[in-house]
């Protein structure tokens, strides 16, 4: 049984930074914008919160510069979908493209002139609060923020996005703008905050793995979680536990594919096709779930105040 606990135990770990990148997502979406700039964001948070730890000695500033790197690439992305009215694949595309590449110019220019030794910080301590439960009281064993993750920013999403006056324009703006700005909501400044707040939780979701998991920083470390993130928003149809949901569902596949490879008689699955898994699990999803989706009415449309 005890493989069972440390399997759950890893799928909540491994399932952290899709729930912050999710519902970052989520928030962004729910306005009618698609951010394809999430691998980058999450990128950029990923090295912006290592190397405000790794140069200030704290994680906790780590963590805050990886935040406002999120926002401010939330920012970029609302300047050039929302007041530009930029195509909204070409600018997310572009945004990741950039804040990646600045991302491994600047660890370059930063740590790669000091040595050949890979940089670590010490990362945030797991914390048990359910230490004497024995093998059950491993799947406590958890970082802080995986507690934010699933028992703070989950459930204030979805109270927000579903229950307030701000979820409430979010939505508005998303379905239809036009009847939005009728009713004197800001379309443009209703979609600047949700791009800026599914940035910072975008960049929270990068700045776990380097301040949490791994305590370093190494090249394509976010690894496709971004475009992860954006397949589950689709398969949670855009509500905040579904996607969540399906962010456990992937992180547990990835969980046991990384088992099976370390018990006895796991080699004779190709490592290949275990590493594969996860990500044909979510395409698996989406050809179930996916059909016949009711995507935001404003989906991809750019707005025009006339």
């Amino acid at each position: 049984m005890n493989w069972i606990f440390d399997l759950i135990a890893a799928t909540l770990r491994t399932a952290t930074p899709l729930v912050f990148g999710t519902i970052g997502e989520t928030y962004a979406e729910r306005a009618g914008v698609l951010n394809l700039g999430i691998e980058g964001t999450m990128y950029a948070g990923a090295f912006s919160g290592f190397a405000g730890a790794y140069l200030t000695g704290s994680v906790l500033v780590g963590l805050a510069l990886a935040v406002v790197v999120g926002i401010t690439s939330g920012a970029i992305m609302a300047v050039m979908t929302v007041t530009l009215g930029a195509n909204q694949h070409v600018s997310g595309l572009g945004l990741t493209i950039a804040l990646v590449g600045l991302s491994d110019f600047s660890n370059k220019l930063l740590f790669s002139g000091s040595g050949t030794d890979l940089k670590r910080i010490e990362p945030f301590p797991a914390w048990d609060p359910f230490a004497g439960l024995g093998d059950v009281g491993a799947i406590f064993n958890q970082y802080g923020l995986t507690y934010v993750a699933f028992l703070v920013v989950a459930p204030v999403a979805w109270w927000v996005l579903g229950r307030t006056p701000l979820g409430l324009s979010i939505r508005a703006v998303g379905e239809n703008p036009e009847a939005a700005d009728a009713a004197g909501i800001s379309v443009a400044r209703i979609r600047y905050l949700a791009l800026m707040i599914g940035g910072g939780l975008m960049a929270t979701g990068g700045a776990f793995i380097t301040l949490a998991v791994l305590g370093s920083f190494t090249l394509d470390i976010i690894a496709g979680r971004g475009w992860v993130c954006i397949a589950l928003v689709i398969f949670g149809r855009w509500r905040i536990w579904r996607g969540v949901g399906g962010a456990l569902i992937f992180a547990a596949v990835f969980s046991l594919g990384l088992r099976l490879r370390i018990v006895p008689g796991g080699d004779a699955v190709p490592p290949e096709l275990l590493l594969a898994l996860p990500y044909l699990a979510v395409i698996a999803a989406l050809a179930v779930s996916g059909r016949n989706v009711a995507y935001p009415g404003a989906y991809l449309k750019p707005y025009r105040r006339t």
